[in-house]
């Protein structure tokens, strides 16, 4: 038989006990508390969803901080570049490579300083034009620079070229005139120096325009002997007229330190002490013999002799030549002492100093001849066989 209790038993047989008591409740574990449950808690989601959420804050942190580092190196790369292009254009713009050829440059009066600027930058003295004609619109510069011919060169700063414009003119023409030259030779080295055509100077000097107190008035048409030997610089606007005069002040200058009172003794004037000189200096080569071949020019001078100076035939001759001939000796010209005693009318050539010294004070000697010992010297001997004997020795070696 079954009573109440067979059938709770089949109840509970047949279907989840239900407890009958709050007590029977409480004491009835949670799934959580076995550990039997994996479905995740609150806290679980939320921790779960803190550290996700941490992750991907940090991950666009350290992306923002690889952008910034990534513009930072773009824009200290651009800032690089710039600062060595502008290093590169300062340079090549202010600080150029100076040249060493001279570049002439002619700034005409009236000039702007556009103009000016364009003609600097086309000869290569300054690397920017409109640079030039900012810097001197800012420095104020412009109006005072000084028409005429200047001497630059390439790549010049700006500040020299300014400085230079602003002094004036320093372009000069630089003219070399050794001793001994004729008026005709000068007027070749001027023609060449400075472009003034031979024919130009020559009319000049023989225009008797020109005044000096060694060359008496009737003489005044020909300046040979009173060009004076040395190196000048002339401006390029110079002419004939104005080279001639500064070659005739320079003579003057230079003989100011002569003691011309020695011209009374020697029984000369101050005019034929520079024939003197003249023939001196196309005589003598060396230093020494210039007092000697001055000596025996008064003591022949003195003894009423013929000159008988190969260098007075030279330049009767159309021609120089090396060699003179016994027809040579026989040109017809007042100049040619083997035919005319005393001094040829005129200087042969523009004497330097020292030749005109000598011709001042001659050396105190009895000597009366001389003989070109082929070595740039000469044998001087006051005894004609003596000078015989030595000319035939000379010329037969």
């Amino acid at each position: 038989m079954k009573g109440n209790g067979g059938r709770e038993a089949e109840e509970s047989g047949g279907k989840e006990a239900v407890p009958e008591s709050a007590e029977e409740l409480r004491a009835e574990p949670v799934a959580g508390e076995r550990g039997e449950s994996h479905l995740p808690s609150r806290k679980h989601f939320l921790r779960e969803e803190g550290e996700s959420g941490g992750t991907r804050a940090s991950r666009a942190l350290q992306r923002a901080a690889a952008r910034r580092r990534r513009r930072l190196a773009v824009g200290l790369l651009v800032l690089g570049i710039l600062a060595i292009t502008a290093i590169l254009l300062y340079v090549h713009y202010f600080c150029p490579t100076r040249g060493d050829e001279p570049v002439h440059v002619n700034i005409e009066e009236g000039e702007t300083a556009s103009q000016i600027a364009k003609k600097l930058h086309e000869s290569g003295v300054v690397t920017s034009a409109n640079i030039f004609r900012l810097l001197s619109w800012l420095q104020g510069k412009q109006g005072k620079f000084k028409a005429g011919h200047y001497l630059f060169y390439t790549g010049m700063r700006y500040g020299e070229v300014f400085a230079a414009l602003e002094a004036g003119p320093n372009y000069l023409l630089r003219l070399t005139l050794p001793e001994g030259l004729t008026v005709a030779q000068t007027a070749a080295l001027v023609e060449k120096a400075t472009g003034i055509p031979q024919q130009e100077f020559l009319q000049a000097a023989g225009s008797g325009a020109f005044e000096t107190p060694f060359i008496p008035a009737e003489m005044r048409g020909n300046l040979e002997g009173f060009l004076f030997p040395k190196t000048y610089e002339l401006s390029p606007e110079v002419d004939a007229y104005g080279v001639i005069e500064l070659l005739l002040r320079q003579f003057e200058a230079e003989a100011a330190g002569l003691d011309w009172s020695r011209t009374q003794g020697l029984a000369v004037t101050p005019y034929q002490a520079v024939i003197v000189a003249s023939l001196i200096e196309r005589e003598a080569v060396r230093e020494d013999e210039r007092p000697l071949v001055s000596a025996v020019i008064y003591n022949r001078l003195r003894v009423d002799m013929l000159l008988q100076i190969d260098a007075s035939v030279q330049y009767a001759l159309p021609e120089w030549k090396a060699v003179l001939t016994y027809e040579d000796l026989k040109t017809p010209s007042p100049y040619n002492t083997y035919l005319h005693k005393g001094l040829p009318p005129a200087p042969i050539c523009s004497p330097g100093l020292a030749s005109l010294k000598a011709a001042l004070e001659p050396a105190d000697v009895d000597y009366l001849y001389y003989v070109a010992t082929g070595d740039g010297g000469h044998f001087f001997t006051s005894d004609y066989q003596e000078f015989l004997r030595v000319k035939e020795e000379v010329q037969g070696r």
